[in-house]
């Protein structure tokens, strides 16, 4: 190797070292990211990742931000008996949830879901779907962080608000009470509002408006579970 070949890698290392920093800082706040973001949600209406990503593509998107006020009681409390039993006694992990989950699996392959409505917000407004490691690692924390930051009944609102209800890009409950039954989400019934939240895991397949009689068990199943537990919502009461 003669001179030039010599002070050309010694030129390049610090170059080198220079790109591999720039890379962390940039890592490192793309993962801060989302826990300076989540005190501003507080106030401000967020979107979620699919509704970004969508944006982006050029799909389409429909939302119609409500507060919980304006939102039929028996929504978050039928989201609430289906998705999270435990949501007003938890702080963002339901680790009751996650050991039963690991008792009842012969590995983590397969373990089933248990995920918290606090951790699907974390994931719908700062991750991405699909099953991941790397995803949970990520939505662990930030779940705890969520729960730390927001009230409760703030959570609820958001994710009422980002969570998708139909099929054709219809985010937020308001609009997805719309589609399904041409009212807001405010006058929904009972039924309907179980109706809705069963279609909650796969709002591409399952259709609220023309529901099939697997839909409609589920829905009964939400609605004599919600009559037998209206104190799960306890903790989304405004208080004065």
């Amino acid at each position: 190797m003669d001179g030039s070949d010599k002070r050309s890698g010694t030129w390049n290392r610090p170059r080198l070292r220079r790109g591999l920093r720039v890379l962390m800082i940039a890592i490192l706040a793309l993962v801060l990211l989302p826990y300076a973001l989540t005190p501003i949600y507080a106030v401000v209406d967020p979107v979620s990742t699919a509704m970004l990503w969508r944006r982006v593509s050029g799909a389409r998107v429909e939302r119609h931000p409500v507060p919980l006020s304006r939102v039929s009681p028996a929504l978050p409390l039928t989201v609430i008996i289906a998705e999270d039993g435990r949501f007003c006694s938890h702080h963002g992990v339901d680790l009751a949830e996650i050991r039963e989950a690991i008792a009842e699996a012969d590995g983590f392959d397969e373990m089933r879901g248990g995920s918290t409505i606090t951790q699907q917000l974390a994931k719908n407004l700062f991750l991405w779907q699909g099953r991941s490691y790397v995803r949970k690692t990520l939505e662990f924390p930030l779940a705890l962080w969520i729960d730390l930051v927001l009230p409760k009944r703030r959570i609820m609102e958001i994710y009422l608000n980002v969570a998708q209800w139909g099929p054709n890009g219809e985010f937020g409950v308001e609009a997805g009470a719309r589609r399904a039954f041409g009212k807001s989400a405010s006058d929904v019934s009972r039924y309907q509002a179980a109706l809705l939240t069963a279609m909650l895991p796969n709002p591409a397949v399952r259709n609220a408006r023309q529901p099939g009689p697997g839909l409609r068990r589920l829905a009964g199943l939400y609605v004599a579970r919600a009559e037998r537990a209206p104190g799960a919502a306890s903790c989304l009461r405004q208080r004065h």
